[in-house]
């Protein structure tokens, strides 16, 4: 059942192991089937280089586990998943990592300003990675911070926690706002460092949607 999407959501997981966002069975993806109403999520507790197509888990919006060839447990935290599905229906696909720069502002639940251009790829309100309130890991509560702080953002941070970002095309563009998410917040450590932990010039709101492909590009046939 769904496996392509199975495949993919695999794939993402273990390519977010190799990058080192998801160390030590940390982390939890997961996509929505329209079609279906269905979820893929990965399974708890399990080596992604040991991970196995069988081994995802598919969940309906409920919570019900409608398919799990081996047996695996779906990932503690699919509460959050699915209540950011809830709150967004368009949403397609959902990245949770415990990537170690973000991790840092997490903990200090400190929000991640546009210090650069590429802080509006992320689809945050006023271009800002937000922090959703602390809740206790596999909670409703939790889910409900997450979801709440995601309802206009594509990602965040989770207090104490993580990082946590959403796509509506697919897993792997909720993966890449997770790297942009870490890649900024590890410069932002950079750069605070550097600077005496003091905050660095912002790019105002209007320069960052002034942003345009240059018109001087000409393509053939156009």
């Amino acid at each position: 059942m769904l496996e392509d999407i199975k495949k993919r959501v695999l794939e993402v997981a273990r390519q977010a192991q190799h990058d080192g966002l998801c160390k030590h069975k940390s982390g939890n993806f997961s996509e929505h089937d329209p079609e279906t109403g269905y979820v893929v999520v990965t399974p708890s507790g399990i080596d992604r280089d040991l991970l196995k197509v069988d081994d995802m888990v598919v969940m309906d919006m409920d919570c019900n586990v409608i398919e799990n060839l081996t047996g695996t447990k779906p990932s503690s935290e699919v509460l959050v998943h699915i209540a950011i599905y809830r709150k967004r229906p368009a949403v397609r696909a959902v990245a949770h990592t415990h990537s170690k720069y973000a991790t840092v502002f997490a903990v200090l639940n400190k929000p991640i300003p546009p210090y650069v251009y590429e802080s509006m790829y992320l689809g945050c309100k006023d271009d800002t990675i937000p922090v959703a309130p602390y809740g206790r890991p596999g909670t409703k509560a939790l889910a409900e911070n997450v979801s709440e702080t995601l309802k206009d953002s594509n990602g965040c941070l989770m207090q104490a926690h993580g990082a946590i970002a959403c796509d509506e095309k697919s897993i792997e563009g909720a993966y890449l706002t997770a790297c942009y998410m870490e890649e900024l917040a590890e410069m932002y450590h950079h750069i605070l460092s550097c600077n005496g932990w003091k905050e660095p010039d912002l790019l105002p709101a209007e320069e960052l949607q002034g942003w345009a492909y240059p018109s001087e590009i000409k393509f053939p046939n156009k």
